[in-house]
């Protein structure tokens, strides 16, 4: 299963998920899905979230 770190990164920047979605160009209820790794984002949403964070992909999304 793939986890990811939104939730920790978002809050160290005191985003809700609302603004993180609006950021992103998605809804909040898929930032919300993919928090909870029951949506997995596609390959380009993916680096739009590591932009978004400025990180990469890894530090975002890992394997647990």
């Amino acid at each position: 299963m793939i986890h990811n770190k939104i939730k920790v990164l978002r809050a160290e920047r005191d985003w809700t998920q609302a603004e993180l979605a609006q950021r992103l160009g998605i809804s909040r209820q898929a930032v919300i899905s993919i928090e909870k790794s029951k949506y997995y984002p596609s390959l380009d949403l993916a680096f739009k979230i590591a932009t978004v964070f400025a990180c990469t992909i890894e530090d975002i999304f890992y394997r647990g």
